[in-house]
């Protein structure tokens, strides 16, 4: 069993305003990951993956959708995030050892016929599942996101991001609380807001916002700081400036895989993330041979915002295929 873990008490995640999935399992070497499963279990799947600080509740309003659709939704937790077990020890997480346990999963549930819907660092850990598991899989929709490439630009957001994360940075001064930065990214904006984020007093937020600040807050509210190892790897996981040259490799390839792996590919794009500017998922999506769609007044957390949205064209370009 991993050395040490915090497993987050099931009343933190009661009564969640449209999210009362039976939680499910997966044993992973004495961890437990967890997964929503939604839908109808002899349907073609829909692989949901979050990305950093969230969790399969970022899925809350496309899983609906997509399940009355005829789509069995299988929306993991990486570990150290949402109801999955979190080790303490930040050497533990590593992005080759996500891959590894979410390939686990996709085989211990004998998944098959796959639409993969990625974002954030979902987009690493589930292309790689493209490549190495590939006869699983029909399609990907690929959502602000990246892959590392020889020509990779990083943004000044995403620059920012990985230093805040860093010792002395924003998000290492007291508790973080994930949800204050959902609100923010969906426009409650406020210095009471950042303050909270950085584990300031609670802001007053309006009562729909508040419910959705308290779904991506449940994870980790009332637990210690070293909860959130998982967290903080993973920003220093970006391989910038040559950092992180085994992740940075890992990506490429997978990158140059996808290129002819015969997998279709739809494109969803928040149209005002300064993480991943809308031009980055456009030449990617190109080179692919994908379709693209930009949605208007979107950001980075774009299924947070607009998630029925997104679910609709899900199901038109699988349509349209």
């Amino acid at each position: 069993m991993t050395a040490g873990f915090r497993r987050t008490p099931d009343d933190n995640f009661a009564g969640l305003r449209g999210f009362d999935y039976p939680p499910n399992y997966l044993d992973w070497e004495g961890l437990r990951m967890h997964y929503v499963d939604a839908g109808p279990a002899d349907g073609p799947v829909c692989l949901l993956l979050h990305g950093m600080p969230t969790w399969s509740y970022l899925y809350r309003t496309m899983i609906p959708t997509l399940a009355r659709s005829g789509y069995r939704c299988v929306a993991p937790d990486h570990l150290g995030f949402g109801r999955s077990d979190k080790p303490t020890d930040p050497t533990w997480y590593s992005i080759g050892r996500h891959t590894e346990v979410l390939s686990s999963l996709i085989l211990a549930l004998e998944l098959d016929r796959i639409t993969l819907v990625c974002q954030d660092w979902g987009g690493p850990i589930g292309l790689s599942q493209t490549v190495h598991l590939r006869d699983r899989f029909e399609r990907a929709v690929v959502m602000n996101t990246w892959l590392h490439h020889g020509a990779a630009a990083y943004s000044a957001a995403i620059r920012s991001w990985q230093r805040n994360w860093e010792r002395g940075g924003m998000f290492t001064r007291g508790a973080f609380d994930p949800g204050y930065l959902l609100a923010l990214s969906a426009g409650h904006a406020g210095t009471d807001v950042m303050n909270a984020m950085v584990g300031g007093p609670a802001a007053e937020l309006p009562p729909e916002a508040e419910a959705m600040r308290r779904g991506f807050s449940a994870p980790f509210a009332g637990l210690p700081d070293d909860a959130l190892a998982g967290a903080h790897r993973f920003p220093a996981s970006i391989p910038i400036d040559g950092s992180n040259r085994a992740n940075a490799a890992a990506q490429q390839y997978v990158r140059s895989q996808l290129q002819t792996s015969g997998l279709t590919f739809h494109f969803i794009w928040g149209a005002t993330d300064d993480i991943f500017p809308v031009a980055s998922g456009r030449e990617w999506a190109t080179e692919l041979g994908a379709t693209f769609a930009e949605i208007a007044g979107a950001g980075h957390f774009l299924q947070n915002t607009h998630g029925p949205e997104i679910a609709d064209l899900i199901v038109a370009r699988i349509a349209e295929e």
